[in-house]
């Protein structure tokens, strides 16, 4: 196992998959939170953080699976937030005898149809390149950044989208690899018990896919006014009292 992971705590094991454009630096204020009544494992993907850069086509689902093996984690909690989340739905979907509970915290959803307007602002952070200060200043311009932007944790959430984005002018050509059928024709089958958490402060595609899942799950879904896309950042406290009340229900 050649990514980088780090256990803090000691209890019911609790596996936190950060977003993308991120590393695990993202749960910097929620994980000790939780540790002090969970054992929490963390781990930056390939590419990310502390991990090596992707060899070859890339296949998340599978990497969690590695992880946990190697780890002789055979049941856990998992929390994923945004490309983390999809993460985290897809393993589920494949292997739910490996999760006792899910946690998302505005998730992406594999299969979701996007809309043009967010394909458009993608197109413009990556027609930047290289300018990594302009990549960023897009970036960060969209709605669902606005509450962090202007807060304490501003350089934090930029420091790391600025590592990623540097990293990621070196990797090779490679594919992530998602689950078949996409999770967005299988949320029906999603049976375990779901915590979804998102901010309201977010782009209108996050806000539909949280739709998706009060549509076709029986997810608890808990909306945080004044949160945008970064709460794990800006609003540890408040996203660990949810989680906490959650798994002790």
């Amino acid at each position: 196992m050649d990514l980088y992971y780090e256990i803090h705590g000691k209890g019911k094991p609790i596996v936190l998959l950060h977003s993308g454009g991120a590393d695990l630096r993202d749960w910097t204020f929620v994980a000790p939170l939780l540790a002090k009544d969970h054992m929490v494992v963390s781990y930056d993907g390939y590419g990310a953080g502390k991990s090596p850069d992707p060899v070859g086509d890339v296949n998340c689902v599978e990497d969690l699976k590695e992880l946990l093996d190697h780890l002789n984690i055979h049941k856990a909690v998992l929390i994923g937030h945004s490309m983390g989340g999809q993460v985290a739905i897809d393993f589920s979907l494949e292997y739910p005898q490996y999760v006792s509970e899910l946690v998302l915290i505005a998730p992406a959803l594999t299969g979701f149809n996007y809309s043009p307007e967010f394909g458009d602002y993608m197109n413009k952070v990556n027609a930047a390149a290289p300018d990594i200060n302009k990549m960023i200043e897009i970036s960060q311009s969209a709605p669902s950044y606005r509450v962090v932007q202007t807060s304490p944790h501003k350089e934090l959430a930029e420091e790391m989208l600025r590592h990623h984005i540097k990293r990621s002018f070196n990797w090779p050509a490679f594919e992530l690899i998602w689950t078949n059928p996409p999770a967005s024709e299988r949320l029906g089958d999603l049976n375990l018990k779901t915590l979804y958490i998102i901010g309201t402060e977010e782009l209108p595609d996050n806000l539909r896919v949280a739709d998706c899942f009060r549509k076709q799950t029986d997810a608890h879904i808990v909306e945080l006014s004044d949160a945008d896309h970064m709460l794990t950042l800006t609003h540890p406290e408040v996203l660990c009292r949810h989680i906490n009340e959650f798994l002790e229900e």
